[in-house]
């Protein structure tokens, strides 16, 4: 398709290229589709929020209940997301990226037929175990593209998705809530599911047209470009003093890469303890369904600022732990303050910061799994880390959905969630310490 001849890396046109215009003719054409796909499968994986604002009242789900389909999704995706990257590693991203977005696609379309609990809970598992492995996949595609000095940076540009799936999606679900009831006889939120798939199969058909695997392949690098990228991966590497690939079960076991597992289950609880509760937090306001959705976006718009300043200065600075760090306890007193203040306008200032700390604490925690991986130990370390983490998906929803079914209040459920990410700032610290 669009291969090219085997790269002679010690190509001397290699040697009259600016490497950095090169990285940023990467960035430019890979990281706006990859993230446009990874707005996709947030917008998907969360919208349950929105639909929950109907869905519950029509189906009789408790905030119990609701908790454990928002959460159980995790369960699925954690338990294929280190399998699924192995995958990939092997057959290439192109194919295998194709093939997880296509197949989310379908399942999150069938979350429309939803009737009770077992179907709710069911689908929901489907709808994870069908996109494992994707984010940490394009996390591991881009080392393959991005020197470590650039790849806060262009991890921003990436994560940058998740503040953008709620700043665009919020709105747009809040519509079709609010205009689309009754539509061919069917519920609103049956279509928000409907609507919102659509474009994850299209997107994966896409993929496998547009993505290259490697640089060795990329098309639209001049050939002097590809060599003068591949020198620039290779050096670092021969830097960065990165040991050959293991047994991945050594890297299952490897104490930095569970430690990293354990920091990141702190920053998404947070992430998703607020993100499938922050629509009915809102709608309690009194704001409408289209009112809601637009208030929503808020703290994912200061969310997707910050990110993309805090990774530019973590890239400027050449740190990442103190970054990280900062920015996971931001989220903690974010939190907090949310659940200790009265009015709507106290409540979406501390709701901003929060959002603002989450977000603006991954991408320079991202580029530290990199950091002392290498080979296939990369993609297994990266999908653990993404694993052991993305089980607070299951732990922040339903940890919120408990206390606020037993409290009837939304404030005591996010003073107990803000320990999370206070938890990962704290584990951060003692690391750069040491």
């Amino acid at each position: 398709m669009d291969a090219r001849p085997p790269l002679d890396i010690a190509d001397p046109v290699a040697a009259d290229i600016d490497a950095d215009a090169v990285v940023a003719k990467v960035m430019r054409r890979l990281v706006p589709f990859l993230a446009a796909c990874f707005v996709v499968a947030y917008l998907d994986r969360v919208n349950i929020g929105f639909a929950a604002l109907s869905m519950n009242e029509a189906l009789g789900f408790s905030p119990v209940v609701f908790g454990w389909g928002a959460g159980i999704f995790f369960v699925g995706y954690c338990a294929l997301e280190a399998p699924s990257n192995y995958i990939l590693e092997r057959v290439g991203a192109r194919r295998w990226i194709a093939r997880i977005m296509v197949s989310w696609g379908i399942v999150s379309a069938l979350m429309a037929i939803v009737w009770n609990e077992a179907s709710f809970l069911a689908l929901r598992f489907l709808l994870g175990a069908a996109e494992a492995g994707f984010a940490p996949g394009v996390i591991l595609y881009l080392t393959y593209w991005v020197p470590a000095r650039y790849r806060a940076r262009c991890l921003g540009g990436f994560l940058m998705a998740l503040p953008l799936a709620t700043v665009i999606g919020a709105p747009l679900s809040g519509l079709l809530l609010a205009t689309m009831d009754g539509a061919a006889g069917l519920a609103a939120w049956r279509w928000l599911f409907i609507i919102e798939a659509a474009p994850a199969t299209l997107l994966g058909v896409a993929a496998y047209f547009y993505l290259p695997d490697k640089p060795e392949n990329a098309a639209w690098l001049a050939r002097g470009e590809r060599a003068a990228l591949q020198n620039l991966l290779d050096e670092e590497s021969v830097e960065s003093g990165a040991a050959g690939s293991h047994s991945p079960w050594r890297t299952l076991r490897d104490p930095q890469v569970l430690t990293l597992g354990l920091v990141y289950f702190g920053i998404v609880a947070s992430l998703y303890g607020l993100g499938f509760w922050l629509p009915q937090i809102v709608d309690a306001f009194g704001y409408g369904a289209l009112g809601t959705g637009l208030v929503t976006a808020i703290p994912y718009f200061f969310g997707a600022v910050a990110m993309a300043l805090w990774s530019r200065h973590s890239d400027a600075a050449g740190e990442r732990l103190r970054h990280a760090a900062l920015a996971a306890a931001l989220s903690a007193g974010g939190l907090a303050s949310a659940g200790c203040v009265e009015t709507p306008a106290a409540s979406m200032i501390a709701l901003s910061l929060a959002s603002a700390g989450t977000l603006a604490a991954m991408p320079p925690f991202w580029t530290l799994p990199t950091a002392f991986l290498s080979g296939t130990d990369t993609a297994v370390g990266i999908a653990l880390v993404n694993s052991i983490g993305n089980l607070a998906g299951f732990f922040g929803p339903y940890l919120v959905g408990w206390i606020k079914n037993a409290t009837g209040e939304f404030s005591y459920a996010l003073v107990a969630l803000a320990a999370a990410p206070l938890v990962s700032a704290v584990v951060m610290i003692r690391l750069g310490k040491k």
